[in-house]
């Protein structure tokens, strides 16, 4: 990837960003600076729902530790998978593709689709200044942004490959920033996905709803689950797995105190990666 190309628009106006200095800046003035970790803000302030929307550093740190654990290898594994084989079937050269990791977090997945496809340009964007500040420290050779899902600093039509785990569905932009013909990977969680988890969290446990694949400007391909049984060893890991849930938000505090005090549970993992193309014109 060309270090001076910067590939993200200006969040004002939507024009072209340029290289200025150490930023970047639009046709019409709207300057940016880069962090020095490499990324761009481009979240303006009247779209911020909060002063440091998404997760905290502390969520961030967590997430890492689980994640680095190797705990969702197998996750991971898959979705690079499947990312080639949408790159296959699309007639794309992976050295010629461009791939967009809508709400990357800290990068563990983004990470390794930038080591599954090195030649690819790769951008990736998460609303949480925390997890890009960590992800663009961390992983180089990817223009990293915050930024929302719904509205992504990208032009129309920029995109190969988008992919969304487990982040914020943006039907309208997911389908405004794909190149016709090329595909959107959903990582959604399966029906007992962390059901160890939650019959501790919860004196009645659900499952999860399955998801839909019906998303307007998209036909959807297929569906490919990827589940296994997992131990989780300590409270600390127990602790870190929650942070990163959307449990950790609506909790009671008996429930809290339980996972505080396990000593070790197995749980089932489950992901279903729902593959969709967009529709030609």
């Amino acid at each position: 990837m060309d270090s001076q190309k910067i590939g993200f628009c200006c969040p004002v106006c939507g024009g072209a960003l340029q290289p200025e200095g150490l930023g970047a800046v639009c046709a019409l003035g709207h300057g940016f600076d880069r962090a020095r970790q490499g990324y761009f803000h481009l979240l303006p302030s009247h779209k911020m729902h909060s002063k440091l929307p998404g997760d905290t550093k502390e969520m961030v740190e967590s997430r890492r530790r689980f994640l680095e654990g190797g705990y969702y290898e197998c996750f991971r594994e898959a979705l690079c998978g499947l990312a080639a084989d949408c790159l296959k079937e699309g007639k794309i050269s992976p050295e010629n593709a461009v791939l967009l990791d809508a709400g990357c977090g800290e990068g563990y997945y983004t990470g390794a689709l930038r080591n599954a496809f090195p030649r690819a340009e790769l951008y990736a964007f998460d609303i949480s200044k925390a997890a890009v500040k960590a992800a663009s420290g961390k992983y180089k050779g990817i223009s990293f942004a915050v930024a929302s899902s719904f509205s992504i600093p990208v032009p129309d039509s920029f995109c190969d490959l988008l992919i969304d785990v487990f982040s914020p569905l943006a039907q309208e932009e997911f389908a405004r920033v794909t190149k016709p013909g090329g595909f959107f990977l959903y990582a959604v969680p399966g029906e007992r996905h962390l059901m160890g988890l939650k019959e501790i969290l919860y004196e009645k446990p659900y499952e999860n709803e399955r998801q839909d694949t019906e998303y307007p400007g998209f036909s959807f391909v297929s569906r490919r689950e990827v589940k296994k049984e997992l131990w989780i060893p300590d409270a600390q890991t127990a602790l870190d797995l929650f942070s990163m849930t959307p449990y950790y938000w609506k909790t009671d505090v008996a429930g809290g105190r339980r996972l505080r005090e396990t000593k070790g549970f197995s749980t089932e993992i489950s992901f279903d990666f729902l593959v969709n193309r967009k529709e030609k014109n």
